[in-house]
């Protein structure tokens, strides 16, 4: 189902950094996240933008992976041709998000 929206000849970059590069190796991927108890819980898309071959969502992710329940909230770029993605590439956020009032606050850089 997920290697119909693609084109044979894809590219998806995780936010997490790796690159996928072509139907088989997103076939391995997600083949391999769901044997790693990779199960999503919800996505929610708050916002998604749409023009002549492109598309920007932002979104909030959260599920379970390895055992560990985990959520962020993320952003995606993708390019289509012919009405499949081409090209996605998604961002995380690594911190809590807070209304600044005139301090920083400090949190650890990493996705949870």
């Amino acid at each position: 189902m997920i290697l119909a929206t693609l084109t044979p000849d894809c590219v998806v970059i995780e936010s997490f950094g790796p690159i996928y590069r072509g139907h088989d190796w997103v076939a391995r991927w997600v083949s391999t996240w769901l044997a790693e108890d990779g199960h999503v819980i919800d996505w929610t898309v708050r916002d998604l933008r749409s023009s002549s071959g492109s598309e920007i969502a932002e979104w909030t992710f959260h599920y379970t992976w390895r055992g560990e329940e985990k959520s962020f909230d993320g952003a995606t770029i993708a390019n289509l041709h012919d009405g499949k993605l081409s090209y996605l590439r998604e961002y995380a956020t690594t911190a809590a998000i807070y209304d600044w009032r005139g301090e920083w606050q400090t949190f650890p850089m990493t996705v949870s």
